[in-house]
């Protein structure tokens, strides 16, 4: 499709350099692009929609990449990219070697930061600023601040910190849609909403101040009373001065639709000294009617009809469940027979299956909004009282909670649980999401079980076992469908510890965890298809590691390979070695079939396996490889 102004636009230069009259039809024209393009690939829609005119007026008025812009949350960005000479990548969104779904250093140098989880442009862009002071250089910084990180732990501690600097030069945009993922919750949110409730504190000041201005010959005794007047006209204009009090001038709200006006408040903003907080107020998925009616669903999308808004790339109805779904379902079943049992979340109630949870039981659910630190610190206190919390988080958010896990809960031994959703590798979302590094940040920690189950109906029980567990365990499981087994009628406790033989012979063994024990059996019946015997062991917990198992399994072959979805370099293969080190077991050849010691980009999740070497016919040419080059050393083969 051709536009009459996007397509001279490849640089902020040349969006510069065009009339101010023509920013909205810009807008509009960059919208259009977002949804036809994102249509295509999928991606997240929904924020980027919401910041079209924030993103347009900042690179108007501020000479980027000069001027840094700090993106918080990067789904805002897609704007971003498409005016900072990327459009034509668009088609790559997401795709290995494409356009990155978040802004990364690397991939322009107007991505000053990169950013897949929330919260950091405050602290980032306090940074910045900072760094060019002791320099003594000159640009501005901007942190947008969206979908709710303002409420994040991390930002709180940045504005603490900003305040207290009232001479250095920075701009907060707090880029209020309401929304994270899901609608926002919390006390900082309300305050927000009674903010947007109110009149405009800033309209009435500027009256006041003008009438006073008017007056002639004021004196230093009217000039005082004025000043009184204003700090009482701002507490009673506005539900408490937050921002203010914390050390920010803080203006707003102002419409983040209204391009113009934009455009006229950044000018002004721009010769204003000491850190600045503008309450710019936005909706999500704005301009695209299915997505400002469900901005949830058109947070992150998949392939769409861009007419109608369907989902072109729906599950099969006939497709098992996801794990996601299995674990929600089941924890409905487990509040109906244990009144102690405690749903939280953080900000990710759909994305974590707890959304039915919350509905039908809203006073055993919470949602602590991104603050999962919080989440986990919270749920050592309910289990200090006797309530049993199952916190839900993505694997690669739960690493901002680690000090909570060992010293809050571990420490204590407390039973909590952690159900860790998007273990492994996750796909589009590439290095900031991949749920890679559990396994070995968990395994480490006394008191912890740590536990994956090979399919659907393991995870229930699983989740039922851990729930029944007088101490920590944390459960990962993978991202996507499960193997489509049946499930047991009632749950069956496991014996913590305790793995299983699913085939024996004796030229190797296949000791896997979690998602990889189908690798390895769709590996072992290729070999046995060409003679080779060999035996497949579905582990099932990390640790405890079962011993008895491993010892008796290395009596009977001297070949073995790990397989896991995770890195490397501390999880589960380390986990075997270590245990034949200790046993005094030196005569085996063993491999690790682990995720490299790499970041692993955005792509296909089964491209990122094959990259990595998981699938199931890279595992059958290692085993040949390995049988027919067999060193009696143990340690890595490479």
């Amino acid at each position: 499709m051709a536009y009459e102004y996007l397509d001279k636009i490849q640089t902020p230069d040349q969006l510069r350099a065009l009339p101010v009259e023509a920013l909205p039809k810009v807008a509009q024209e960059l919208r259009d692009f977002l949804v036809t393009s994102v249509s295509a690939t999928g991606g997240h829609l929904g924020s980027s929609l919401g910041a079209v005119e924030l993103t347009l007026a900042l690179h108007y008025v501020y000479d980027t990449p000069q001027d840094r812009i700090v993106w918080d949350v990067g789904h805002q960005a897609y704007g971003h990219k498409a005016i900072t000479g990327r459009r034509d990548k668009f088609p790559t969104l997401r795709q290995f070697e494409g356009l990155c779904g978040f802004p990364k250093r690397n991939e322009s140098e107007y991505d000053t930061f990169a950013v897949g989880h929330a919260g950091t442009a405050l602290s980032a862009g306090f940074g910045m600023a900072m760094a060019r002071d002791m320099q003594k250089k000159k640009f501005h910084v901007v942190s947008i601040v969206g979908d709710a990180a303002i409420s994040n732990g991390l930002s709180m501690e940045a504005l603490n910190n900003i305040g207290d600097h009232p001479d250095l030069n920075m701009t907060v945009i707090l880029n209020d849609n309401e929304m994270s993922i899901s609608p926002s919750v919390g006390a900082m949110t309300s305050y927000l909403n009674k903010i947007l409730a109110g009149k405009s504190y800033n309209e009435t000041k500027n009256r006041v101040e003008s009438f006073i201005n008017s007056i002639p010959n004021v004196g230093k005794q009217m000039l005082h009373m004025a000043h009184h007047a204003e700090e009482a006209l701002k507490g009673f204009m506005t539900p408490g001065t937050l921002f203010e009090e914390l050390g920010l001038r803080y203006y707003g709200p102002i419409d983040g639709h209204n391009i113009l006006t934009l455009v006229e408040i950044f000018k002004r903003v721009k010769q204003l000294k000491g850190p600045i907080m503008l309450h710019v107020v936005t909706q999500k998925g704005k301009g695209y009617a299915p997505a400002e009616e469900n901005p949830e669903k058109y947070h992150g999308v998949t392939v769409f009809d861009k007419e109608t808004g369907k989902l072109v790339a729906a599950s099969s109805p006939s497709a098992p469940p996801a794990y996601t779904k299995v674990f929600g379902d089941t924890m409905i079943e487990l509040a109906k027979m244990k009144d102690e049992l405690v749903g939280i979340t953080a900000a990710m109630p759909g994305g974590t299956g707890l959304s039915q949870f919350g509905k039908e039981f809203p006073d055993r659910y919470v949602d602590v909004g991104i603050a999962e630190g919080h989440a986990v610190c919270m749920a050592a206190g309910m289990a200090c009282e006797g309530i049993k919390p199952v916190v839900a988080i993505y694997s690669t958010f739960l690493q901002r909670a680690y000090d909570q896990i060992i010293h809050d809960v571990c420490l204590q031994k407390l039973p909590v649980v952690f159900a860790l959703d998007r273990g492994g590798l996750v796909g589009e979302d590439g290095e900031t999401h991949q749920g890679v590094y559990d396994l070995s940040y968990l395994r480490c920690i006394p008191n912890l079980v740590v536990m994956a189950p090979s399919n659907e109906n393991e995870l229930r029980n699983m989740l039922y076992t851990a729930v029944e567990h007088d101490g920590p365990v944390a459960l990962r499981y993978p991202r996507g469908n499960g193997e489509g087994v049946s499930l047991d009628k009632t749950f069956q406790k496991m014996e913590i510890g305790k793995g299983e033989i699913l085939e024996e012979g004796s030229q190797y063994a296949l000791l896997a965890i979690g998602r990889m024990v189908g690798v390895a059996k769709a590996a072992h019946a290729t070999l046995k298809k060409e003679g080779v015997q060999g035996t497949v062991a579905n582990m099932r917990f990390v640790k405890p590691l079962d011993e008895k198992l491993l010892l008796s399994i290395a009596s009977k072959t001297k070949v073995i390979l790990t397989l896991e979805e995770n890195v490397g370099m501390g999880g589960f293969g380390s986990a075997i070695m270590e245990a034949l080190q200790k046993n005094g077991i030196s005569d085996c050849v063993v491999k690790q079939i682990a995720i490299p010691d790499a970041f692993i980009e955005h792509g296909k999740p089964q491209l990122q396996r094959e990259m990595c070497g998981l699938e199931a016919p890279q595992v059958v040419s290692v085993v040949k490889s390995i049988l027919q080059n067999r060193e009696p050393v143990l340690g890595i083969v490479s």
